[in-house]
């Protein structure tokens, strides 16, 4: 251990951390660990808790784990689980070879089972699950013990032995720690630690028939790896009284629990219940949608790692429930995006110009940077001028209202790195709508400025029509139509937004022929985009990560 001492950025963990450092509580280790079940993917809201488990463990120079806790054969897959490492490796999260899984553990935390069972602290009960919850009372009437309490030490070890060997059909027992059924804390009236479960594993097979519940694996398996501050989310608060005794009555090295507000974000709902219903009913396109909020959809979608870890640490650590604005996530990645990414010029909605004074045939370049918002950086690329070229379709008003500072009928403006233009006629079909400007440029404006120094109020991006690239952008907007989705007991499936998804053919600058899927950019006046898995050199594919700021005006690049 390099360090002990405070992190600039604090919170009541690592207060409790500190405090615990100072009495020299676990000998000033710090050991962390962040324990997904492998049954679905990760999300916004895991990242959290990994950039918070494995931030600690780093800044306190302690270690980190990565444990699975698979104690749910029916609903494990190995997919889940490479994709789980996958997206916390790129999240940047790093536990150095302490990989664990709690099917790891399932000989000790037996062994452990029994040794209850000679204690009296543990036994055999024959109820059902409907049975057992009717037993257990409410918050305000006390449980009833079941019947089977009282069944003798060896009548328990032969029965749970039995159990374990396959004997008893499913549902027909369960092994329960023997704690006190009139507690005012429901966890702990005799929670069920084994149920019987006729499922091979992936990591054991056949092996088992019985496996253990989160409550009786959880604690013991940090025990195990000698994790020092288990930290999980609030609504394991009540359960930590079940997580300390279970220790105490083994005998068992220690951990401190210490629970934290899970993230909860406007426009999605965290469920993974819920999440699955919106792969598996077509709500979305899988797991890695760009709309939804799992991690492989925000990679997909163009967020970074450092944008979420901005964003987690943005937002903070408490103890009290709440809900975190989507455009506080949405600024953490504009302000990343900002200084990473090249500015580029994409016409998303095309409108041809033809600049009726530019000579026929002739073509020249512009050097342009890539990074106007560094100084530092000089990188560049050629962007192609010819005669024709294609604007937004918005940059133009044949009638201007008040205020409209871009293109219409004898007004001028700068086309970015190129020239000063000035509309001179439209083009109309027969339905009327336009499809055509003419215009006459300025050839002493060459690079955008005006030698006797006029000024004009409006900048338009630009794409040259001979030599712009066809490109399929993707629009992205919230994948629910209200913050709340599930307010006032509505049906999350209610709210969908039907128009979350935009598809358009744009015109993209050729510089953008070479780019890979992930490659991020700026498209000037439009907002920050990433090069879609789907895109070939054939046919480029862009996803919208994120629009430009709210105070953004268009034109004033």
């Amino acid at each position: 251990m390099t360090d002990t001492t405070t992190p600039t950025t604090s919170n009541f963990i690592r207060t409790i951390i500190d405090e615990d450092n100072a009495t020299g509580k676990y000998g000033r280790r710090v050991h962390t660990r962040f324990p997904p079940e492998p049954n679905g993917y990760l999300h916004i809201g895991h990242a959290k808790s990994i950039n918070l488990n494995y931030g600690i463990a780093q800044d306190y120079g302690g270690l980190f784990n990565l444990r699975f806790d698979d104690t749910n054969p029916e609903k494990e897959e190995q997919e889940y689980i490479d994709a789980i490492m996958e997206d916390a490796r790129w999240l940047g999260a790093d536990w150095d070879g302490r990989l664990y899984h709690a099917s790891d553990y399932f000989e000790q935390l037996y062994d452990w089972a029994e040794q209850l069972i000679r204690d009296g602290k543990a036994y055999v009960d024959d109820l059902s699950a409907d049975e057992i919850r009717g037993y257990r009372g409410t918050l305000t009437e006390p449980g009833r013990e079941s019947p089977y309490r009282d069944r003798t030490v060896a009548e328990n070890l032969d029965l749970f032995r039995r159990m374990r060997a396959g004997e008893f059909a499913e549902g027909s027992r369960v092994l329960r720690a023997k704690i006190d059924m009139t507690s005012p804390f429901i966890v702990l009236r005799d929670p069920v630690m084994y149920r019987i479960l006729h499922a091979p594993h992936p990591r054991t097979g056949n092996a088992w028939h019985i496996y253990a519940t989160y409550d009786w694996a959880h604690g013991q398996s940090d025990s195990i790896e000698g994790i020092t501050h288990s930290i999980c989310t609030l609504e394991f608060e009540n359960n930590r009284r079940l997580y300390d005794w279970f220790q105490e009555a083994l005998g068992i090295r220690r951990s401190q629990q210490i629970e934290f507000a899970r993230l909860n974000l406007t426009y999605t709902v965290m469920s993974k219940r819920k999440m699955i219903k919106l792969v598996q009913e077509g709500f979305v396109d899988g797991w890695d949608d760009p709309r939804f909020w799992t991690i492989r959809g925000l990679r997909r979608r163009g967020y970074t790692p450092d944008a979420i870890r901005a964003f987690t640490d943005m937002i903070g650590v408490s103890k009290a429930n709440s809900i975190v604005d989507m455009s506080l996530l949405e600024h953490a990645v504009r302000e990343d995006l900002n200084t990473r990414t090249p500015r580029v010029m994409a016409v998303l909605e095309p409108l041809k110009v033809v600049i009726e004074n530019y000579p026929k045939g002739q073509e020249e370049t512009f050097d342009v940077p890539y990074y106007k918002q560094d100084k530092t950086r000089t990188e560049s690329r050629p962007l192609p001028f010819a005669r024709e070229i294609y604007i937004e379709r918005d940059d133009f008003m044949e009638e201007p209202v008040k205020g409209f500072t871009r293109l219409a009928p004898e007004v001028e403006v700068r086309l970015m790195s190129a020239y000063y233009i000035v509309c001179t006629g439209v083009v109309k079909d027969a339905a009327g709508r336009i499809v055509e400007l003419r215009a006459m440029y300025d050839p002493a404006t060459r690079g955008g400025t005006s030698a006797d120094g006029r000024k004009v109020r409006g900048t338009l991006h630009w794409v040259s029509a001979e030599h712009a690239l066809p490109a399929e952008v993707r629009l992205y907007d919230n994948l629910f139509t209200k913050p709340d989705p599930q307010e006032n007991g509505e049906n999350f499936l209610d709210n969908i937004n039907p128009d979350s998804l935009k598809i358009v053919d744009a015109l993209v600058e050729p510089s953008l022929a070479t780019t890979a899927p992930g490659d991020k950019f700026q498209f000037v006046r439009e907002g920050y985009f990433c090069v879609d898995l789907d895109s070939t050199p054939d046919r480029l594919v862009f996803n919208r990560t994120v629009g430009l700021k709210e105070t953004w005006v268009k034109g004033k690049e």
